[in-house]
């Protein structure tokens, strides 16, 4: 991608997230997101169709970010939650607005369902490499599915919270619930 296009995404992402760490999301208009970019109109739209199209790719971006070094964390559990989660949901904390807005129950279903998505990816990569046998005989797309809905689930119950737990706690809570059942299956074994 042509660098100046990568700057401007990256400042128009910024600016909405900054934005949104300040007033409601609702309330923030792409008028807003451009000034505080410093970028004009157009380039906005040259690049999206609309202001939840730009949520979606910085909540993505954002992802995407610690996703391959978390991959190559997930496989082995033993060791405790992977850095990288905490890196993730540390964003997560600072931008709590944002994503209790995007999963809460009036929130994106766009911007949700692609971060779904996204997850679902990770996870689909992460089961695929460690070859687990306690989801023999079940389609990976399947356990993806699962497993994302876990993640997200645990993360919409942890930002529901007032105050917001800290991150540690949210990272201990999602670790126990996604390594849980392996450990169950190990223990059983």
């Amino acid at each position: 991608m042509d660098p100046r296009a990568t700057r401007t995404r990256e400042r128009l992402q910024s600016a909405l997230l900054d934005l949104a760490r300040e007033n409601d999301l609702d309330g923030i208009t792409v008028a807003d997101i451009v000034e505080r970019a410093e970028v004009n109109r157009s380039s906005f739209y040259q690049h999206y169709s609309g202001k939840e199209m730009l949520l979606a790719e910085a909540l993505e971006d954002a992802l995407a970010s610690v996703s391959d070094s978390l991959l190559a964390s997930l496989p082995s559990g033993d060791d405790g939650p992977p850095a990288e989660l905490f890196l993730y949901l540390a964003h997560i904390a600072d931008n709590a607005a944002v994503y209790r807005r995007v999963l809460g129950d009036h929130g994106s279903a766009l911007v949700a369902a692609r971060l779904r998505e996204q997850i679902q990816h990770i996870v689909r990569d992460a089961v695929a490499a460690a070859n687990p046998g306690a989801f023999a005989g079940l389609p990976l797309d399947v356990v993806a599915a699962g497993i994302a809905g876990t993640a997200l689930g645990v993360l919409t119950a942890w930002l529901s919270r007032d105050p917001l737990p800290p991150v540690e706690t949210g990272v201990d809570w999602m670790w126990r619930v996604l390594i849980g059942p392996e450990h169950l299956v190990r223990d059983q074994a």
